[in-house]
């Protein structure tokens, strides 16, 4: 989880000084819009329902999709569906990456590339 999330804390920081400095300013630039959109979706990405804990395995492959930038073209309203569609799909087919998560107790390359490219399928598809 620490080598996912290690950056969150960063962001979700910049994110909430920005927000609260984008109501007074007019013009943005691009980073800023950028900063600003990744920490809508990241803060919602950690939204979770009441009663329904995700395993630790889920949870690191879930921030790992919003802290690499995976969530930036999503609508910030589909992130929960779009949360729900990526754990389906690493239950039903990418179970080897939940196992190797869990069973190491980090990402390794190839979990990382195997990851990356369900992800980058799953965007593709998504939009």
């Amino acid at each position: 989880m620490k080598q996912v999330a290690g950056t969150i804390k960063l962001d979700l920081a910049q994110y909430r000084e920005m927000a609260a400095f984008a109501q007074f300013a007019s013009d943005m630039d691009a980073s800023t819009r950028q900063l600003l959109s990744r920490g809508e979706r990241l803060t919602e990405l950690l939204k979770q329902p009441q009663y329904s804990p995700m395993n630790v395995e889920e949870q690191v492959a879930v921030i790992f999709a919003g802290v690499k930038g995976y969530l930036d073209e999503i609508p910030t309203h589909k992130i929960g569906e779009f949360e729900q569609s990526l754990i389906q799909k690493l239950n039903a087919k990418g179970s080897n990456i939940l196992e190797s998560i869990s069973k190491d107790k980090s990402i390794s390359d190839e979990t990382e590339k195997t990851l990356k490219d369900t992800l980058d399928e799953l965007v593709k598809n998504f939009a």
